[in-house]
């Protein structure tokens, strides 16, 4: 994704200015819905029970329709390869590579370490509301309210 972005795609918002303000809402707005399904989710045991995981697949292809990664990505190549050379370009996307697994790989371990202390439907719930929150203060400087 960063490979596209940094090939050409940022040529389109460049172009048309107004295209970085829609993904920004956009991303805002799926993370404030993401947040809120955080904050409302059921405990684990209320949870339906043909519920599973994504697979890797899965994974890999929903990143071509979540907003937050084309966000993520039109991010980097905007501020560590601003000339859009090949070289920055590949330089942005291997870091990516090299970032990314390592640490989903740690977040999924701890995921599973943590579901035990988690299965307390009081902690759960104070964990799911501050996880909410944080997601939501994430979005203050995202949206160019820091500036």
């Amino acid at each position: 994704m960063a490979l596209l972005v940094g090939a050409g795609l940022m040529a389109l918002f460049d172009a048309v200015p107004a295209l970085n303000l829609v993904l920004k809402v956009i991303s805002a707005g799926y993370l404030l819905w993401l947040a809120v399904k955080i904050a409302t989710a059921a405990p684990l045991a209320e949870r339906d029970a043909d519920s599973r995981p994504m697979t890797f697949l899965q994974a890999a292809t929903f990143q071509w329709v979540n907003p937050e990664a084309w966000a993520m990505c039109l991010s980097a190549v905007t501020l560590y390869a601003p000339d859009r050379s090949l070289l920055s370009v590949a330089i942005v996307a291997a870091a990516f590579t090299l970032v990314c697994f390592p640490a989903i790989s740690v977040w999924a371990w701890l995921g599973t370490v943590v579901r035990q202390w988690l299965s307390n439907a009081t902690r759960l719930r104070a964990f799911n509301i501050t996880m909410a929150a944080l997601l939501v203060a994430s979005l203050y400087p995202v949206l160019g309210l820091g500036a």
